[in-house]
């Protein structure tokens, strides 16, 4: 395995750095502060090319590699993660599946604008009763004549309020169960098309998550993804690709805590000289350190295998896996670190938890990747 970095991923990775520190760093604690939605920012990213940037330039996206889109969602997440889910789910669960799975009509009418940032996107697959499992969809659509008709609801949408285009699963043949699923693209603003509150969350507080309500909407037969019955399939397929997201998210909080860690251990003394100099401490950062490097092992494979084309589910899960679950142990030691300093807004690292915690759950829960590897495991 080739462990360097080509000249194009060093760029964007540089580029990533200093977008992140000059235009989501001043804002970012105000926004977390007040749930503001990043606006301006998500404009810039998509003229960065940021929003789109494995789909094909005849698509209008960046077509970069997945490795950039990795060492990308590293540095945004690295100083906001609610930045960097906004960018993952546009990039890995939305365009991804539209280049992959959408028809000439959808790629043209919706992937473009999407792959440029001109507008923004959204997954709609969670349900109250259909969380880890996808396969008891409500949600229905039912055909009348070049339209299916849309009624249910849709649960813990990231991007719900802001984006503009929603790709929808929805049963369209219950007696097929999960082969009756079908995926759709429905439009903001459509009739019968609406939204709950704002969720009130822990953390990634600055991207919006809601419920989506469908009463009686008319989606064009051409807004069908793939085809009839194919949905749960297209949704567990484009999952895998927002696993290797997540993961390069959950990295990057785990990055920015051990660096506010060891910033904070050089300036901090106790018993007279500064705690980095105490064991107690050094183990700690030493720790921190050497799980940040697998966990980015780890993701940089699944990313290396899926730009050789290789299958990746089982690398994909275990990144997802276990970057998400040394994002929250990073972070607890940020704060041990921090002492009661680390308990309070002033210093970012209660951010940092707060922000981490939901890595392990969304886009698929620790318990399912571990569902996900030992299938893979016992298939072999």
């Amino acid at each position: 395995m080739n462990f360097e970095f080509t000249e194009e991923q060093q760029m964007i990775q540089q580029t990533a750095r200093e977008f992140a520190q000059n235009e989501i760093a001043p804002s970012s604690v105000d926004r977390d502060k007040n749930a503001e939605f990043p606006t301006e920012i998500v404009k810039k990213l998509g003229e960065l090319g940021f929003m789109g940037m494995m789909v094909s330039p005849d698509y209008d996206g960046a077509g970069l590699d997945t490795i950039c889109y990795v060492l990308a969602m590293i540095e945004i997440s690295k100083i906001d993660a609610s930045v960097g889910v906004i960018m993952s789910v546009n990039n890995s669960l939305v365009c991804a599946g539209l280049e992959k799975y959408g028809s000439d009509h959808i790629k043209e009418t919706y992937l473009k604008p999407l792959a440029r940032g001109d507008k923004l996107g959204a997954f709609a697959l969670s349900e109250p009763e259909a969380g880890s499992d996808a396969t008891q969809q409500r949600t229905t659509a039912e055909k009348e004549g070049d339209y299916w008709i849309l009624n249910g609801m849709k649960n813990w949408i990231t991007n719900g309020l802001s984006a503009d285009y929603h790709i929808v699963m929805a049963q369209t043949d219950k007696e097929k169960g999960h082969k009756g699923i079908t995926a759709f693209v429905v439009e903001k603003g459509w009739e019968g098309f609406g939204h709950g509150q704002k969720e009130d969350k822990l953390g990634i507080k600055s991207s919006d998550t809601c419920s989506l309500t469908f009463e009686n909407v008319k989606v064009p037969e051409e807004n069908v993804i793939w085809e009839v019955g194919k949905g749960f399939n297209f949704a567990m397929n484009i999952l895998n690709g927002g696993r290797y997201g997540i993961a390069s998210q959950a990295i990057g909080i785990a990055e920015a805590s051990l660096e506010a860690a060891t910033k904070y251990s050089k300036q901090r003394k106790a018993f007279g000289t500064e705690i980095a100099n105490h064991q107690a401490i050094q183990f700690k950062l030493a720790d921190m350190a050497t799980k940040i490097e697998a966990a980015k092992l780890l993701t940089l494979q699944a990313a290396g295998m899926r730009d050789a084309g290789k299958k990746y589910v089982k690398e994909a899960a275990m990144a997802k896996l276990y970057s998400s679950q040394i994002a929250v142990e990073c972070a607890l030691e940020a704060i041990q670190i921090h002492g009661g300093y680390g308990y309070v807004r002033e210093y970012l690292v209660e951010r940092y938890l707060r922000d981490a915690k939901i890595t392990e759950i969304y886009e698929g829960t620790s318990e399912i990747q571990r569902i996900i590897i030992a299938r893979e495991l016992l298939r072999d």
